[in-house]
């Protein structure tokens, strides 16, 4: 379904819509008229002609400087990541937007990782420790290392570059302005 033309072409539609009146929320996107309906109406419609269940998965928006979309190949895996200037090189901020989209990090730096995701990482690196037989008064430090792993493989700013894994997505950053980060992130992928 995510390849067929009236799909994206109706996909597109709605995007544009929602570009060009950025509705609070998707109640207030499903609310907007597009071609003397509803976008909800619309949407119904569409399922009635395809015979296939369609709804709006996902609606959001991010404010930056300057933020750049990713679609992956086949419509079904989108990112939205948003920077904290403009005026770099376009293609390291597609790079960034395709680094979220493959490696799915969990936030964009290890201050943003929910204090509960920080929690259960360390409750399963402790049990991890002590299943191996690691001393009890060693299992905090381990579970401490075994976190800092965690923040390298699942944050955004701390990964390793899919395109060159020589480098943090934060030293491609900087090194291509000072100052340079990342503000925020959203990725998307359809429903089966």
């Amino acid at each position: 379904m995510a390849k067929n033309e009236d799909f994206v072409g109706l996909a597109h539609k709605i995007a544009d819509l929602a570009l060009a009146k950025l509705p609070e929320n998707m109640e207030a996107l499903l609310a907007l008229q597009l071609d003397g309906k509803t976008v909800e109406e619309v949407v119904v419609n569409q399922s009635g002609i395809t015979g296939e269940k369609m709804e709006l998965a996902y609606y959001d928006k991010i404010q930056s400087e300057f933020v750049i979309p990713y679609i992956h190949m086949g419509n079904k895996l989108a990112t939205l990541v948003g920077f904290n200037k403009a005026g770099f090189a376009p293609q390291l901020a597609k790079d960034v937007a395709m680094q979220v989209a493959a490696m799915a990090p969990v936030s964009i730096s290890e201050k943003d990782v929910p204090a509960e995701v920080v929690e259960e990482e360390l409750k399963i690196a402790k049990e991890k420790a002590r299943l191996e037989g690691k001393a009890e008064n060693m299992l905090d430090k381990i579970a401490e290392g075994r976190l800092s792993k965690f923040y390298k493989e699942s944050t955004l700013l701390n990964q390793s570059s899919v395109k060159d894994n020589k480098f943090t997505i934060a030293q491609l950053l900087t090194n291509a302005s000072a100052g340079l980060t990342v503000t925020a992130m959203k990725r998307y992928a359809l429903k089966s």
